[in-house]
């Protein structure tokens, strides 16, 4: 928690409590995140779903199974044997905007902000 303002860490307490009192473990993604739902939900609503991250809190850090149990697209998070998973997938990865391992295009500023020159079939726009 370091470098976190104040009121972050009393947000982050608060949810760390309400998870104690009300919370029910659902389960537990690759990324060591914890899935919660609520105990004991008022007849006839849905129970509220949550999330309790294992680092930073960052919505991108939910892999796609869990983040469809979250907003109730799915029963159950699904799992590795599931129709919806296909071999060819890649692995997921949470948002990298804002890091070193962003992308840059190339004639980016970062990248020394030249470009490769346009082909014959580019002309300039003049006003």
């Amino acid at each position: 928690m370091n470098g976190m303002s104040l009121i972050r860490r009393l947000s982050h307490l608060g949810t760390y409590v309400h998870t104690l009192l009300c919370g029910k473990p659902v389960g537990c993604d690759s990324l060591g995140n914890t899935y919660y739902e609520e105990r004991r939900p008022p007849k006839g609503i849905k129970p509220k779903r949550w999330v309790m991250y294992a680092g930073e809190p960052e919505a991108s850090m939910v892999p796609p199974e869990w983040h469809g149990w979250l907003h109730y697209t799915f029963d159950a998070p699904l799992s590795e044997k599931s129709p919806w998973h296909r071999a060819w997938q890649k692995p997921h990865l949470p948002n990298m905007t804002g890091t070193t391992a962003a992308y840059v295009p190339p004639g980016h500023t970062l990248m020394g902000g030249k470009r490769a020159h346009a082909t014959g079939d580019y002309e300039a726009w003049r006003p």
